[in-house]
């Protein structure tokens, strides 16, 4: 019988995982602890809308006060967790005093990754709400923003700052944005997305070194040439914050991630992990692997909050995510481990299409641009691990739901 469970965290899956023990009658002792000064918020906005100035700050937020209150539950905002006990499932906090529960959840997400060698007054990362709060002042017409590596936070800020009138240069390593997910001819088609916005990107160039003089910060790059900017946004992935169980019995991945199988439950009974912070046994692919978005967030947050009431379910749909860029909507689903083919349908240089990855015929992942609905039945068709005719995923006037029946 679980009457008391501690949630570590206070993100997205952290209020989600709340919201379901409530609404599937759990009644016990509920905590959340953060480490931020906010209630749990949304981040998607923090790169998009809330940075170009369309949404206010009170609707970021998932959890009101007076809910919070009515249902019961203890949040603890700048409360930082140091350390979580398995044996007896007690949480340590930094003030000194622990806590105890029937069932303790991890969900401390993630953090930026540092770029070694770029520090300075003009370097910025965004994370946190504080993160969006400074840059959203600091973004301006003419502003000149250099930004270091293109992936999905990198795009997105570029494509806010583009929107509010900045200068903006990307520097990505890679010979196209987000090649090891989406293979090299989707790259391209992103990296023309790009420019096409008015960005200067720089593909296959290292940052070299990094310096500031009163007025400017200058990148130099592998390259040989030097940027010239107002302000620096490092973009270049995140890390688990998982640094308060190293030591204990949790298993830790080798990048740092908190390992668990498809209902959340790490190797410690009673202890779970979802969202960010995890990497978690997928069985449509029988490997464990990272999902770092809101969708996964979610939907880990709910299977952990009914795995901890006894109610198993597993957590085994096709990864999803979104990113919206330059006036598009970009969707991917899957993974792309082992895809040998891919089939594209729609016009690429259009910026309209949906690419299909397949491994030995089956259907694995898919990546479009403005085609959601292609998308979601792209999802449906990878959990039925089905090997559709390529012909027919290539034909725009194939209905691909029939190939669900």
């Amino acid at each position: 019988m679980i009457e008391s469970v501690i949630v570590v965290g206070a993100g997205q899956t952290a209020a989600v995982a709340a919201r379901t023990l409530r609404r599937r009658g759990f009644d016990g002792r509920l905590t959340i602890a953060g480490d931020e000064p906010e209630r749990p918020y949304q981040r998607p906005p923090l790169s998009k809308e809330y940075l170009a100035g369309d949404h206010d700050r009170d609707e970021l937020f998932l959890l009101t006060p007076e809910w919070c209150e009515d249902k019961s539950i203890d949040l603890r905002v700048s409360t930082r967790v140091t350390g979580v006990n398995p044996a007896g499932r007690a949480v340590e906090y930094a003030d000194g005093t622990s806590e105890t529960a029937d069932a303790v959840l991890i969900a401390t997400g993630g953090r930026p990754r540092l770029l070694p060698g770029v520090e300075g007054a003009r370097v910025r990362y965004l994370r946190t709400l504080a993160d969006a709060d400074r840059l959203r002042a600091e973004l301006r017409p003419g502003t000149r923003l250099i930004v270091i590596g293109a992936g999905f936070i990198g795009s997105e800020i570029a494509s806010t700052a583009r929107e509010l009138g900045a200068a903006v240069t990307v520097i990505e390593q890679a010979a196209q944005p987000l090649a090891a997910t989406i293979g090299r001819t989707m790259g391209d088609a992103l990296a023309a997305l790009h420019r096409s916005a008015g960005v200067d990107l720089r593909t296959g160039e290292k940052v070299e070194s990094y310096r500031e003089t009163g007025d400017a910060a200058l990148v130099t790059t592998s390259g040989g040439t030097t940027v010239e900017g107002d302000l620096v946004l490092v973009g270049i992935g995140m890390v688990p914050n998982s640094e308060f169980l190293a030591g204990t019995s949790i298993e830790l991945t080798g990048d740092g991630a908190v390992a668990v199988d498809e209902y959340c439950r790490t190797n410690q009974p009673g202890i779970y992990a979802a969202g960010d912070v995890t990497a978690f046994h997928h069985p449509l692919f029988g490997r464990r692997v990272r999902a770092e978005h809101f969708d996964n967030a979610n939907a880990q947050g709910m299977a952990a909050a009914k795995n901890i009431l006894g109610r198993p379910a597993a957590h085994a749909t096709s990864p999803w995510f979104w990113s919206d860029q330059f006036g598009r909507n970009l969707q991917y689903t899957g993974h792309p481990s082992g895809a040998d083919r891919m089939v594209v349908r729609g016009r690429v240089d259009d910026f309209d299409f949906v690419a299909y990855y397949l491994a030995g015929g089956v259907l694995t992942a898919a990546f479009g641009i403005d085609r959601g609905g292609e998308i979601a039945v792209a999802r449906e068709l990878i959990a039925a691990r089905l090997a559709p005719d390529p012909d027919v995923l290539r034909d725009e006037d194939a209905d691909l739901t029939e190939l669900l029946g």
